[in-house]
Parts: structure tokens; C-alpha cells; sequence
């Protein structure tokens, strides 16, 4: 099972696909040498300058876990609330939808305003971002239960607490890691974003990219970028392993039956 989930035809595709990328961007960059470095003269900076890279690297990887954490705990106990107290979703669900669906850029001065410059206002965007998706998929997962084992422990009177956490949270658990999936690299986009319009801080790859921007340093900037991809495709497989081996016992259900 391993050897054929490490085959040909798991890796291939990708790897074409970023060889056709690949090519592409080295055919701009001898068309437009102005505007796109090479991927040699890219790769050369990345070598040339790791210490630069690194530390911002950290610091963007630093509000990516902060804020992208703090959201998950927040929206996944607001999600709790809701599935039980249905006024809470008819009350608080339309402001959820509200904060959605205006541009985040609009926030940063006010929590700049409020925060001050520094890490905070950053924590805050990259939080906002990645919020949404999060409750929606925390609180479709809860009400995922299997309504025959619902009915089952209400009439063992089971207590709000033990069907929590006997059934909707093991429900909810592929959901989760489903926007686990989609919000750790939308939560990159969001430090990128808050370090773009939080500014006050020179540190961190969306600060380094508007630096190196104002100075024409073409190499930083799509270095830069060059490791911000990396670290969404990283992210994206650490979760893609994580709900391979969380949920293994749904996968052998499946074929139990």
C-alpha cells in the first residue's frame, strides 16, 4: 500500500505540472529580463543571502501560527456555542458573515490605531482571514453526527458534554482538518496581507518583498515569493499526513465494509 501511494502516478503529475511552471518562468524571464529574474539568478540570492531569508521566513512562519492558532481555538468554541444555543447562530453568524465579506485591508489601520505598531495588529489580520472557513467547517462537522447514535445516547441520557465529546467532536475532526487544509495557506496569505497594510516592522517576507519593491531588487522579491510557496506546499502536505494517519480508522471502515 505505501509503494503504490509513493508511485508514479502520485508524484508525476505534480512534478510535470512544475516543470511546465518552471519552464514557463524561465521563458518570461529571457523575454522580460527588466521585470523577472531568472530561476538561476532566484536560486543564486536564496543561496547568497540564507541568513535574510531565514529570519524573515521565521517571523512570517511566527504570525502564520499565532494567528491561524488563536483562530482555530476561538472559532472552533464559538462553533460549540452555536451548535447548541441556536440563538447564538442566528445572532452571531450574519456578523461572521459581515467581517467575511469586507476586505481585510480595511481593518489594519484601525488595529494599528488600537495595537500600536508591531506583531499584534499582524496576529490579528492573519487571524481574520483564515476565521471564517474555520467556524463554517467546525460547526458543519459538529452537526455531522450519525443520527441514530444521537438518538442512542440521548436515550441513555448521555450529557451535553459526553456527546461532545464521545461523537460530534470525532465528527467534526475530518471537517477540521479539512480547513486545516485550506486556512494554514490562506493563513500565510494573511501574515502576508497584515505585513503588507500592518506595516511598522521591517521584518518578515511581505515587509522584505515591499522593501525590496521600492529598490527594484528583483532576485529578493521572487526569492521571497519562491519561499513563500514553499511554505504553503510544506503546510499543505505536513495536514495532508496528518489527516492520512488521524483518520486511518475511517479509511479501514470503509473497507471493512
Amino acid at each position: 500500500m505505501s509503494h503504490r501511494r509513493l508511485g508514479p502516478s502520485v508524484w508525476l503529475p505534480a512534478f510535470v505540472a512544475f516543470a511546465v511552471l518552471g519552464a514557463l518562468w524561465q521563458i518570461l524571464a529571457e523575454h522580460n529580463p527588466d521585470f523577472i529574474p531568472s530561476i538561476p539568478a532566484t536560486l543564486a540570492e536564496l543561496w547568497d543571502n540564507p541568513r535574510l531569508f531565514g529570519v524573515n521566513t521565521l517571523v512570517t512562519l511566527r504570525e502564520v501560527a499565532v494567528g491561524t492558532g488563536a483562530s482555530f481555538v476561538v472559532a472552533s468554541t464559538l462553533a460549540v456555542l452555536m451548535c447548541h444555543v441556536r440563538f447564538l447562530e442566528r445572532a452571531l453568524m450574519p456578523v461572521a458573515v459581515v467581517v467575511n465579506v469586507t476586505p481585510v485591508v480595511s481593518y489594519a489601520p484601525v488595529f494599528v490605531l488600537l495595537f500600536g505598531f508591531g506583531s499584534t495588529p499582524r496576529y490579528v489580520v492573519t487571524a481574520i482571514v483564515v476565521f471564517f472557513p474555520i467556524l463554517v467547517n467546525a460547526l458543519a462537522g459538529l452537526r455531522s453526527v450519525d443520527s441514530d447514535v444521537l438518538d442512542v445516547m440521548q436515550t441513555v441520557h448521555a450529557s451535553r458534554w459526553e456527546i461532545l465529546w464521545r461523537l460530534r467532536l470525532p465528527s467534526s475532526l475530518p471537517f477540521l482538518l479539512a480547513a486545516a487544509r485550506v486556512c494554514l495557506p490562506l493563513g500565510v496569505v494573511g501574515a502576508v496581507v497584515a505585513e503588507f497594510v500592518a506595516s511598522g516592522s521591517s521584518s518578515g517576507l511581505g515587509s522584505m518583498i515591499f522593501a525590496a519593491l521600492e529598490t527594484s531588487q528583483k532576485t529578493v522579491i521572487y526569492g521571497a515569493i519562491l519561499v513563500l510557496v514553499l511554505i504553503g506546499l510544506v503546510l499543505t502536505a505536513v495536514v495532508a499526513l496528518l489527516e492520512r494517519r488521524l483518520l486511518a480508522w475511517r479509511a479501514g471502515g470503509a473497507i471493512g465494509r
